[in-house]
């Protein structure tokens, strides 16, 4: 959520800023704002879409090599003009654009007020200008001095990038708890939330740490903390390219990163495993497998889509290694005293990296001794860096809101995890973990597979546009992926959907079938097939309309439902990356139909970088 974007060098500052805020436009947001240095320091700043901010800035004569931008995602204050990014101090002197949310603002807002301090905003970052220009005035100091010794009062979550208008050489930028990237290249500077409004000109990144403050200037590039002690700046070559976040051809970046899922899967599994001579290796893992396999007890921590892998996650670890695994709401994991044992195993799943809530929750369960480790999709990323160890995804960058290629290529990294901890404590046969490996090596085919019926899943799309509740149902392994289903309808589509294990169906669900209410099942052959069978018979017989995701050649089913959408046959602990597809593409094509705008749903944001 909110995006930054800042340049200094010799391109068009104002042209850098607005193409970067275009590229971080699936972050989600409600208003955009650019502020430049030309002749003095002038703001433009627009509520909506950063089209709109684009042609406000078409009549303007801009010249200025440096520039800051913004993409606001409301917390404090309403979305419109007046709280949309950036903000100015009183005197006009500084300009500031701001992720994250300063918790004591109320406090440092009255101190200002009483020093003669006014307000136009109902922003926490208006207050945070204002106050960093008062230490400013109060010591003389030089703009990053002032930004240390202010941003030690302050409490919250902030990525800032700040000017000044009477030094107009010079960017300062700092972090805590939300994202901040410094692009290097020739003879210029680049600062954003992440590396993709930037790649386009440069692949050397330093990622800020927490409580680290960076000066930029023609003379090079300073970090220190806090503290003032200097820092040594890791610079990172990102393997990213451009086309990668472009949409090649498709009408959305939520379909093209479905129909990526066989490529994200095979990057995933590529030089991990090899079924002919039988072996899995995890590079990220190496020293922990051990410690896994001996673990009594592993916990996931994740939000969103990655809460939905983690369940998959359990049901992996717990059937294959014989681990008691525990999966957990980030935001309420950290906001509780959970019973954490050393030795206990803490697993963060986030796409970004970043995502608030889950580094809260491993910071805590650092501090109570235990073991922590990740799965993440971006290099470099917060929760990269603050673990022992982890796995990387590979999926590439998802752009769309709504994740899919993350969620399989998350389930993917599990399946690994689970697979290497049973062949490492014994608890799978060698015929078993070699099955798995060579089901593994074939997903990408397998997806590859259900993704040509895609025309036919459209078809089925068309006659539930105008549903208005939707309920997704599985057992076993599949019942994640309900939740997961149930979600993404809501999110891109706004139909009310809910997913539920099948067996509960009978605890109250049942009360709301009837003709108007279409029903998914999830009923691919495996061990609860019969319990789903008799499921589905049960909703037939109180007219519900049921779309079931079947295993190739199934007959049984097919009588009795309205539509089936068949997927290959796998390895039932497999499954989930399969039926997980058909899914997507549902949910896809009912929100295009209703005329949503899938890759940027209302209200929400890709990552969640404040609580």
């Amino acid at each position: 959520m909110c995006g930054i974007v800042a340049y200094l060098g010799e391109r068009l500052a104002s042209s850098v800023v607005v193409k970067g805020l275009k590229r971080l436009e699936y972050r989600g947001y409600d208003s955009s704002g650019v502020a430049v240095m030309d002749g003095g320091m002038t703001v433009y700043k627009k509520k909506g879409k950063v089209a709109e901010l684009e042609q406000l800035l078409q009549n303007q004569n801009l010249t200025s090599h440096i520039a800051i931008g913004h993409t606001r995602w409301a917390t404090h204050g309403e979305p419109n003009d007046v709280n949309a990014h950036p903000h100015v101090s009183n005197s006009g002197r500084l300009s500031l654009v701001h992720n994250g949310i300063i918790e004591n603002y109320a406090s440092i807002k009255q101190m200002l007020i009483s020093k003669g301090y006014t307000f136009s905003s109902q922003t926490d970052t208006e207050v945070l200008v204002n106050f960093i220009e008062e230490v400013q005035k109060a010591g003389n100091y030089e703009l990053d001095e002032a930004v240390r010794k202010a941003l030690k009062d302050v409490v919250g979550a902030y990525a800032i990038v700040i000017m000044d208008k009477e030094n107009p050489n010079v960017l300062i930028g700092a972090r805590k708890g939300s994202p901040l990237v410094i692009g290097l290249g020739q003879n210029e500077y680049f600062f954003a939330s992440d590396a993709t409004p930037i790649i386009e000109y440069t692949k050397e990144m330093v990622y800020l740490d927490d409580l680290e403050v960076a000066k930029v200037s023609p003379e090079g590039l300073e970090i220190k903390n806090l503290q003032n002690e200097v820092s040594d700046p890791q610079v990172h070559t990102v393997d990213l390219e451009l086309e990668a976040i472009e949409k090649g051809g498709f009408d959305h970046f939520m379909l093209k990163e479905i129909f990526e899922q066989p490529k994200s899967i095979s990057d995933c599994l590529r030089g991990r495993i090899h079924p002919e001579e039988a072996w899995i290796k995890l590079g990220g893992l190496r020293d922990y497998i051990g410690k896994l396999a001996n673990s009594k007890r592993i916990v996931f921590v994740a939000c969103g889509t990655s809460w939905h892998a983690g369940l998959v996650g359990e049901y992996l670890f717990e059937e294959l290694a014989r681990i008691n695994v525990e999966v957990e709401y980030a935001s309420e994991f950290r906001y509780r005293n959970p019973i954490i044992r050393e030795g206990d195993i803490v697993i963060a799943i986030s796409q970004s990296g970043e995502t608030a809530d889950t580094l809260a929750a491993l910071e805590l369960a650092k501090s109570k001794g235990a073991i922590i480790l990740g799965v993440c999709n971006v290099v470099g990323s917060s929760i990269a860096r603050v673990t022992h160890a982890g796995v990387y995804t590979h999926a590439g960058p998802e752009i769309g809101v709504a994740s899919t290629k993350a969620f399989t290529a998350q389930v993917s990294v599990l399946s690994l995890m689970a697979i290497a901890t049973a062949h490492q404590k014994g608890t799978i046969t060698e015929d078993t973990f070699r099955r798995l490996l060579w089901e593994l090596q074939e997903m990408p085919k397998k997806v590859e597979m259900i993704l040509q019926k895609a025309d036919e899943i459209k078809d089925i799309s068309k006659l539930f546009t105008f549903a208005s509740n939707f309920i997704f149902l599985g057992r076993g392994l599949n019942f994640p992926v309900a939740l997961e289903g149930a979600l993404k309808l809501k999110e891109i589509s706004y139909i009310h959907a809910e997913g539920y294990p099948a067996a509960e169906m009978k605890h109250g669900p049942i009360a709301l079938i009837d003709e108007d209410m279409p029903v998914v099942f999830i009923a691919t052959r495996d061990s609860s097939y019969e319990k789903v069978v008799s499921n589905i018979q049960e909703v037939k017989a109180r007219k519900g309309r049921v779309i079931a995701i079947v295993s190739a050649g199934e007959t049984e089913v097919q009588k009795m439902v309205d539509f089936t959408i068949e997927i290959p046959n796998t390895h039932e602990m497999l499954q989930p990356l399969l039926s997980v597809i058909p899914l997507q593409l549902l949910s896809y094509y009912i929100a295009v139909l209703r005329g949503r705008n899938v890759d940027q749903p209302r209200n929400l944001a890709k990552s969640v970088t404040v609580e």
